[in-house]
């Protein structure tokens, strides 16, 4: 699928607010060309990136006093396991499915979507939370991270595939090109201490799975990761996006200029995240960080690959998500995100 944005705008995933209807209505007025269904972690703790997607997964445990989920690996397991994986198998995408009780924004745009078509509709971005993330950000009875485990590594790969699959089915309705998020912010650890035991081979080849799934759709599929990673695990994997941090880490997608450049040449986009999903935004204008951006294109430049491929292959998003904020301040991030795509285009 030929994908060249030329400068719109689109989001990460979650918002601040409780109120669905509030959260679409951000949406569609700031990002109508490619918006997104809200993620809206403060309605529920079921809403939380990395528990939203765990319907279906066997052996999972949802604590509602700690507010929590874990794995339970050690009694009995088969039986779940062999459920899965039939399901898996069979390609019953249903089995996979978010229900209205982890997804308040997700049946809310879907509605509003069904009721009326935006006029300006030219993409619609859907996002998963990646195996990564979630393997390393989960733990079992013995507090070690489920990642570590084999059996539901393979599991969370599974399922992450499913997952997405399941959203592009549920929006393809709208009879537009569409896109899904492979959300991995624990990439910016990789090869860190902490993680030294994670191979970059495995992750290639985990989120190669999920981006798999994704074009079975005929879907475009994005990575996220809002810090600094090394940018050629996610071209190896195959993505079609690269979504990064531009605001703090602006600089480092030019660490890797040829490998850069070759992805861009194949059909490659850059979601540059130069609205900043912070404060920081107070500090800032859509003046301000478009020249910021303008900044950080011309060093990519400056690295040999050409400007105009550049801006071709250009998305615009925030610099994460805005769950953990204000609505007030989300909101302004959004309105500024709207500006800057509309000075970036007409510039």
């Amino acid at each position: 699928m030929s994908f060249n944005p030329r400068g719109m705008a689109t989001a990460i995933g979650s918002l601040p607010h409780r109120d669905p209807e509030a959260a679409c209505d951000v949406v569609l007025k700031n990002i109508p060309e490619i918006p997104i269904w809200p993620q809206l972690p403060r309605t529920d703790f079921r809403e939380a990136m990395e528990i939203q997607y765990i319907e279906g997964l066997p052996c999972t445990s949802l604590d509602e006093e700690k507010r929590q989920m874990s794995f339970e690996t050690s009694g009995e397991i088969t039986a779940e396991l062999e459920t899965f994986y039939d399901n898996y198998l069979a390609e019953n995408l249903d089995h996979f499915k978010i229900s209205p009780a982890f997804s308040r924004g997700l049946y809310a745009m879907e509605k509003r979507l069904r009721e009326k078509r935006p006029p300006r509709l030219q993409y619609f971005k859907n996002q998963v939370t990646g195996p990564i993330t979630l393997g390393l950000g989960r733990v079992d009875e013995q507090k070690r991270a489920i990642y570590y485990n084999e059996i539901f590594r393979d599991v969370l790969v599974k399922s992450t595939e499913m997952k997405a699959r399941w959203l592009l089915r549920k929006f393809r309705h709208l009879g537009c090109p569409q896109i899904c998020f492979i959300d991995e912010p624990i990439l910016s650890a990789f090869g860190s201490s902490t993680y030294v035991s994670v191979q970059r081979a495995d992750v290639v080849r985990h989120l190669g799975a999920v981006i798999e799934a994704v074009h079975k759709e005929n879907g475009l599929a994005g990575i996220h990761c809002c810090g600094n990673t090394e940018w050629t695990i996610l071209i190896d994997a195959g993505v079609d996006i690269i979504s990064f941090d531009a605001y703090l880490f602006g600089e480092t997608i030019a660490y890797y200029p040829v490998e850069v450049k070759a992805f861009l040449e194949r059909g490659g986009t850059l979601a540059w995240g130069i609205v900043p999903s912070s404060e920081a935004i107070l500090r800032e204008s859509p003046e301000s960080l478009a020249g910021k951006l303008n900044d950080r294109m011309n060093n990519l430049a400056g690295k040999g690959i050409g400007k105009d491929l550049i801006r071709e292959r250009l998305l615009i998003t925030p610099s994460c998500g805005t769950g953990s904020l204000t609505p007030e301040l989300a909101e302004r991030i959004f309105n500024t995100l709207c500006e800057v795509s509309h000075l970036v285009r007409n510039s």
